[in-house]
């Protein structure tokens, strides 16, 4: 099978640099950031919605302003303020053994994808890393996950999206692939079954026995 993995809060978890990152742009527009721990929810949909509620202001030029200044710092130091979850690298070697193939599915930026996948050592186990442009092309999963499928040899009939937030199971139910919900990221059960989840596990090992059953798509 085909398994399309969303990064934060399902490969890895990104708090620290993320929320260090918002507060670094907030601050640098003279606004005041709100506690980190009151953040969490901006980890996973795309950054420049999140940054523009937070400075409650239909403003673009404002919100691409915060944006420019959440990558001068998370390009250099936030991406690596980031851990591997427990467990991640023995589960991705068994399914690679297991003759799946694996790809990085993500909202975040590709170019930053990349990095962070290559600074982990998770590189080895994934077939291509598809993220979204700097410009916002392909920051919704709907788009990225029809991308990917376009651009990649596999069939939606044999394709599976893995992710912690409701917009990872709205992308995959959008292009008829089953999405698995993932409960140690970002995402509560509640977000993950009402957007379309098949299934949703709390620990990585669960995913070599969700695909060792191969789901039924009747």
């Amino acid at each position: 099978m085909n398994l399309l993995f969303d990064l934060d809060g399902t490969l890895t978890d990104p708090f620290l640099g993320i929320t260090k990152c918002i507060s670094y742009a907030l601050e640098r527009i003279g606004r005041q950031s709100p506690p980190v721990e009151s953040l969490r929810w901006c980890i996973g949909p795309p950054l420049k919605n999140s940054l523009a509620k937070l400075l409650a202001s239909d403003d673009e030029t404002l919100a691409d302003k915060a944006l420019s200044l959440y990558r001068e710092r998370f390009g250099s130091i936030g991406l690596f303020e980031n851990k591997v979850y427990e467990g991640i690298h023995e589960v991705l070697e068994t399914l690679l053994e297991k003759d799946h193939c694996l790809y990085v599915a993500t909202s975040k930026p590709e170019i930053y994808a990349k990095r962070i996948v290559n600074h982990f050592g998770l590189n080895r186990y994934f077939k291509n890393i598809y993220g979204s442009e700097l410009d916002g092309t392909r920051n919704d999963k709907t788009n990225l996950i029809s991308y990917i499928l376009k651009n990649e040899p596999i069939s939606s009939s044999d394709t599976f999206m893995v992710g912690d937030r409701g917009q990872d199971m709205i992308g995959a139910k959008a292009n008829g692939i089953f999405g698995i919900g993932v409960l140690w990221g970002y995402g509560t059960k509640e977000e993950l079954e009402t957007s379309g989840a098949y299934a949703c596990i709390r620990h990585p090992q669960e995913l070599i026995i969700v695909f060792d059953g191969k789901p039924n798509r009747a």
